[in-house]
């Protein structure tokens, strides 16, 4: 069902200079701030080219689009990018650790060219709603650039390992390897072999793709090849970039999502009153509010609120919160807790509409410290499991923004493709 293929990546030559200061986080996770730290670290940095800058002097919007665009011919000019000398599967290793976790992690997935279908294909699935505003600005990226400048994650079925197997015993060519920022070691590896690539083909030939990371990204190159019509060949807007990693990973980490509430429609008191009609609520030190989820068997939640004050919410009747969260979707999708955070709890509860009012952090120390630097109130949860995404992505339906947080990123500036080295 899917179609991957080896592909001329993309990458930095040594007249670069240090890999470590070129590579950056994905552009939907980063600041404008943290924008410009990573741009200030090379005047080569991945960000130049994925998070173009607006000058007073651009007579619209869209010039920086075209800047991107002449950045990255004059980098392929210079020599500082240069594609692969043949077609190639890159193994990628993404070795780490979690902030109170004893073992050590190891992720290893490869990026190769997947053929971008509809989802009503149902060869790839997504789980997420997106944002169309953000489609909008990669849809100008890639019109511009004509690359993909940066890698998406997707996920494929592997029960037995089989995959994952040859992908492990793969012979490679030198690696290129480098520390982020966030203390993950990554490890490219280019898999070069005819043989060796066709066997990794042919193994994810029958199997479906279930989007981890890059709904956007995905869905604006399906958009972008539409635009091109009919074809009777295989074109490059076919394809784009993806990393692929095995469902039986056992470094295959997925964290929650925690949400910050810039307000509140309710004073304190009467917000309580109103959650424990529906929730027991215990209050804790907001220090304790992660562990205390952790330990849960069930639907639990954290509430911080400024003064160090915190609360675990467990429910009172989990029929009666299925219930008011009404009849859309399956009973797979509304037993979720972010469905029952953002249907229950903001919109029935609260009274909120829209996400506008929501900001977003895997980091639970930073939803805490939140509260007490201007955020009406933070809600910590546990994270979804690999197979409530698989399953819900199966049934056709699709998790709030913002529901899952695979971690660690891929990392943006290890390899590039450009349609014209198709």
């Amino acid at each position: 069902m899917a179609t991957i293929r080896p592909f001329r990546g993309l990458r930095y030559t040594d007249a670069a200079g240090r890999l470590d200061l070129l590579v950056a986080p994905p552009y939907d996770v980063l600041s404008p701030a943290e924008r410009d730290e990573y741009a200030a670290h090379s005047s080569y940095n991945i960000v130049h080219l994925t998070l173009p800058e607006s000058n007073e002097d651009d007579r619209s919007k869209f010039v920086k689009y075209a800047r991107s665009a002449a950045t990255l011919s004059e980098w392929r000019r210079e020599g500082v990018l240069a594609p692969e000398a043949q077609p190639a599967f890159y193994r990628y290793t993404q070795s780490f650790s979690l902030r109170g976790v004893p073992e050590n992690f190891v992720r290893t997935s490869f990026i190769a060219l997947l053929k971008t279908e509809p989802y009503d294909k149902g060869v790839v699935l997504p789980h997420e709603q997106t944002f169309p505003k953000h489609k909008e600005d990669r849809m100008r990226i890639l019109e511009a650039t004509r690359a993909h400048l940066e890698c998406i994650f997707g996920l494929y079925e592997d029960p037995n390992g089989e995959v994952l197997n040859a992908l492990k015993s793969a012979e490679s060519g030198a690696p290129v390897e480098v520390r982020s920022e966030d203390l993950v070691q990554q490890r490219l590896e280019p898999i070069t072999d005819p043989a060796a690539c066709q066997q990794l083909a042919d193994l994810l030939a029958d199997k479906k793709v279930w989007i981890a990371d890059g709904h956007h990204r995905y869905e604006t190159a399906v958009a972008f090849r539409a635009a091109q019509g009919e074809k009777s060949e295989i074109i490059p807007e076919d394809f784009m970039m993806m990393a692929f990693s095995s469902m039986s990973d056992p470094g295959l980490v997925l964290l929650p999502t925690h949400r910050i509430l810039g307000q509140v429609p309710f004073e304190r008191p009467t917000m309580l009153a109103l959650l424990e009609q529906h929730f027991h609520l215990a209050e804790t030190h907001p220090s304790r509010l992660m562990e205390l989820i952790q330990q849960q068997s069930g639907t639990a939640f954290g509430l911080a609120l400024e003064g160090g004050v915190g609360y675990l919410l467990t429910p009172r009747d989990m029929d009666n919160l299925r219930t008011l969260e009404g009849d859309t979707g399956s009973d797979a999708l509304k037993a979720l807790d972010v469905s029952i955070l953002h249907r229950v709890i903001f919109e029935k509860i609260l009274g909120m509409q829209g996400t506008d009012n929501i900001s977003y952090t895997r980091d639970p120390y930073e939803a805490v410290a939140s509260v007490n630097e201007g955020s009406a109130a933070a809600f910590l949860m546990n994270p979804p499991s690999i197979d409530d995404m698989r399953v819900i992505a199966n049934g056709g339906e699709l998790m709030p923004q913002k529901s899952t947080y695979y971690f660690p990123k891929i990392l943006s500036g290890l390899v590039l493709w450009s349609l014209n080295d198709f």
